[in-house]
């Protein structure tokens, strides 16, 4: 079902209709066809895949579970379940992929990672990754999320990784992007530039979304073993989009089960205030590909802003944007209130503490669950929300009990 559809999309240039592809300097490019090469040869073949399989059953804990969440639906109508990628080893869904592209740079005979962070899950993944396979690792992180993520710029460091701070711009997930770019472009030999999401130039969009396609797989297979049907609706936050792009690849081929996709509406609709990008962008060029960008009349990316440092991006995957175009994914938003007051009434009712990307998501289900409450929706539970405390505590009054 699902993998003919995985098999087709992106096409042989990495466009996923008109948005992906690889627009990167030649020199680049020449690296970028080398990661493919390897990719579509080292990943197919039967050594990796049982290695990788072990790592996510004896390292990741893999399977995680799917979880009714009983409390929550008594108060809200419907019935509520969570895919619990928070209980995926480092605490969110970024290790299925980095243990995925670690395995592929061990096995071109990588020496280090390089990659971007903005919440820092990815950052703590793939120094995970690293640590696991012997590499050398190194993480761009913006000085806002620095200090605004702390405890997971401890784990890095923790885990031996070298964290870059990024200084210019507005000092975020964009910005990050831009200097582990710069870095890697110095050294493309020996290095592996390993993208967070499924964003960035051809292979990245496909191979992340490949390695996260075990979310959906999971999923489908519990939820169906624990109700006897599909969910009505399967529903995960979208800043790049992997987590989404994985729990929603083990459902594209459902027709009768929607895909809602949650972008972060911030503080306002102004430019600035959000990080909407599928909901207001326009098609345009970034970081080597072409998706819905949040940008200016000259076609520069605008200023982007969310509660949650990892969905603080001006564009998406280009996958989601192919399917927002074909009307298979429908994407809505959530503001900082909608997702503060999910994150708080998560952890007193179910004892679960969600990451702030991941509360996003919850705050749709909840509306969702009120407005149809014979009906069941699927929460990818992206990551736990323990990164996010100290900023929680120092910004905002926790209610009373």
């Amino acid at each position: 079902m699902a993998h003919q559809y995985l098999k087709t999309q992106p096409d042989v240039k990495g466009f996923f209709g008109e948005f992906g592809g690889s627009f990167i300097p030649p020199e680049l490019q020449k690296e970028m066809d080398a990661i493919t090469d390897a990719y579509f040869s080292i990943s197919k073949s039967h050594d990796f895949i049982t290695e990788l399989r072990a790592i996510r059953k004896h390292f990741q804990g893999r399977p995680t579970p799917t979880y009714f969440c009983r409390n929550l639906s008594n108060k809200t109508g419907g019935r509520i379940y969570l895919k619990r990628e928070d209980l995926n080893h480092t605490g969110a869904h970024k290790l299925n992929h980095c243990m995925g592209e670690g395995l592929l740079a061990k096995y071109l005979g990588k020496k280090r990672l390089i990659a971007e962070t903005g919440a820092g899950q990815h950052g703590v993944a793939l120094a995970t990754a690293a640590a696991y396979f012997g590499l050398e690792c190194e993480i761009h992180m913006g000085e806002v999320d620095i200090a605004k993520e702390h405890p997971n710029v401890v784990r890095m460091q923790l885990l031996g990784a070298k964290v870059v701070p990024v200084t210019h711009g507005l000092k975020t997930l964009k910005e990050a992007v831009d200097s582990a770019f710069q870095a890697y472009l110095i050294d493309p030999v020996t290095s592996i530039y390993c993208i967070g999401s499924v964003v960035g130039p051809h292979p990245f969009p496909m191979m992340v979304r490949d390695f996260q396609h075990v979310v959906g797989i999971e999923a489908r297979e519990q939820f169906l073993e624990m109700t006897g049907e599909l969910p009505d609706v399967v529903t995960a936050c979208v800043g790049g989009g992997s987590n989404a792009m994985g729990i929603f690849s083990g459902f594209l081929d459902d027709e009768d089960v929607r895909l809602v996709g949650v972008e972060p509406s911030g503080r306002s609709l102004k430019i600035g205030d959000h990080a909407a990008s599928l909901s207001y962008g326009k098609p345009g060029v970034l970081h080597g590909f072409r998706s819905y960008l949040l940008q200016n009349d000259k076609g520069e990316p605008e200023p982007v802003y969310s509660i949650a440092s990892g969905l603080d991006y001006p564009g998406s995957g280009p996958e989601h944007c192919m399917l927002k175009d074909k009307g298979r994914v429908e994407y809505v938003m959530a503001s900082d209130d909608e997702c503060l007051e999910a994150f708080f009434t998560l952890s007193r009712i179910e004892g679960i503490i969600p990451a702030l990307e991941s509360s996003h998501a919850v705050a749709y289900a909840q509306k969702f669950a009120r407005e149809n409450p014979r009906q069941s929706i699927l929460v990818n539970l992206s990551g736990r929300g323990d990164k996010d405390i100290d900023f929680i505590v120092e910004n905002y009054k926790i209610p009373e009990a």
